[in-house]
């Protein structure tokens, strides 16, 4: 293999399929990033046997070939070589080793055999689909905060993402929950998905997709199966195992009776929590709201080093009641509200409180809540 390339393509490239790599393998050929040069491309994949990352870039190809080296190690080369320069990259006679060349800079790296690489992506896709970036990244970024941590419930590590009918029309929703709060958000259901099955994508699959779905003109399209995805944005191609589970039915933790309304500015309260919630200790993070009429009064207490409260306007006209949130889950939540105000539908003190985006009628979030 001999080929030449531009740093920063290569860069940004190794950027995107390097990150899949975990720096710590037992199996020494997942260390590795394949690099494979035909045509006038340079084609570049990395996997950990869930998730894979497949690249291509221009390149001058002078002789074709395939090989694999060490990810991180060729991605911190190409890192520090000088902005401009150009990269070569040759292989030797007997495949096991490449140099790298870029003005005065040469580095020799040991390889692998591009025989030994393992494939993830055998299989066929039931159902495919187109929707634009902007949209996938909204579903994302409304609900990949709630996703669980929590590995006895496997099946909670990710997002559920699925089609349903709402108020007659059908749409594309994604949900997650921690067992503490829910997050949903959908769109319009794109032409194609309509009948796919419901599949749950790993929280690492999912980190990934929103690094690929940053460019607001890029259109997505997405492949899916009962046991896989993959999802093609330019020149990238990702490609995920699924969560192989039954995600419980949200619905039945979604409240339908609350009936008091809590309507306020969504800064301003955002601000307050995070004021009264400073001396708050890392175990007890609630922060009580006491409701009044057309006024809450936000309070922590922490027997180690004191208390603080602050009064907010807002509009309530229910009963006077108190409860109790974790400080950290509301912040998690108004940062997802794009809307100017934050609407609480409440029932009582130790039900889930229901919030909406005064801006977004199909994002919807609950919590619930803590003894104070």
């Amino acid at each position: 293999m001999r080929v030449t390339i531009e740093r920063s393509n290569l860069l940004k490239s190794l950027g995107h399929v390097h990150r899949v790599v975990e720096r710590r393998n037992t199996i020494p050929i997942l260390s590795n990033v394949l690099l494979k040069a035909e045509g006038n491309e340079l084609h570049l994949k990395a996997t950990d046997l869930d998730l894979e990352i497949f690249e291509k870039v221009p390149a001058r190809v002078e002789q074709a070939g395939g090989t694999t080296v060490p990810a991180h190690m060729l991605h911190d080369i190409v890192r520090k070589l000088q902005d401009g320069s150009e990269v070569m990259l040759v292989s030797d006679e007997d495949d096991s080793l490449i140099k790298i060349t870029a003005g005065r800079s040469r580095f020799t790296l040991q390889m692998l055999p591009d025989s030994d690489f393992p494939d993830i992506t055998a299989g066929d896709f039931t159902h495919t689909f187109r929707l634009p970036a902007t949209a996938l990244k909204a579903l994302i970024d409304h609900t990949q905060f709630a996703i669980s941590t929590e590995e006895t419930r496997y099946y909670l590590n990710g997002i559920y993402l699925h089609t349903v009918e709402d108020e007659g029309e059908m749409v594309l929703r994604a949900v997650a929950t921690d067992g503490h709060r829910l997050a949903r958000a959908q769109c319009e259901a794109p032409d194609g998905s309509d009948g796919m099955p419901g599949i749950i994508i790993p929280k690492k699959a999912v980190g990934e997709i929103q690094k690929l779905v940053e460019d607001p003109d890029a259109t997505v399209s997405v492949e899916v199966s009962e046991t896989k995805i993959r999802l093609t944005v330019g020149n990238v191609v990702l490609t995920s195992k699924l969560i192989d589970g039954t995600f419980p039915d949200y619905t039945r933790v979604i409240p339908e009776g609350n009936d008091k309304e809590l309507k306020m500015d969504r800064a301003a309260f955002a601000r307050a929590v995070d004021r009264v919630s400073t001396i708050s200790s890392d175990r007890g993070r609630a922060v009580k709201l006491a409701l009044s009429d057309g006024q809450i009064v936000l309070s922590v207490s922490n027997p180690e080093s004191g208390t603080a409260t602050e009064e907010l306007a807002v509009s309530y006209e229910s009963d006077e009641m108190e409860i109790g949130f974790n400080s950290r889950y509301l912040l998690d939540i108004s940062s997802q509200l794009s809307g100017e105000e934050a609407i609480f539908m409440l029932s009582d003190s130790g039900s889930p409180t229901l919030i909406r985006d005064s801006s977004d009628s199909g994002a919807l979030y609950v919590l619930m809540p803590m003894r104070v």
